[in-house]
């Protein structure tokens, strides 16, 4: 469950990085928006981190 999780987060950051780069740099290489995908998968578990720690 948690492999289909991690592909769902990461499908929906490189779309995000897709659309975020396209509207703010019409020219950017691909190596930004999978950078930016990168980081935005890493805040979406960053911030189940936090989450689960406050629950305790």
């Amino acid at each position: 469950m948690s492999f289909q999780i991690f592909i769902i987060r990461a499908l929906m950051g490189l779309g995000m990085a897709v659309v975020l780069t396209r509207m703010f740099r019409q020219n950017s290489d691909p190596i930004y928006i999978v950078g930016l995908a990168t980081i935005l998968v890493g805040l979406a578990y960053a911030m189940e981190y936090l989450r689960k720690r406050k629950k305790r």
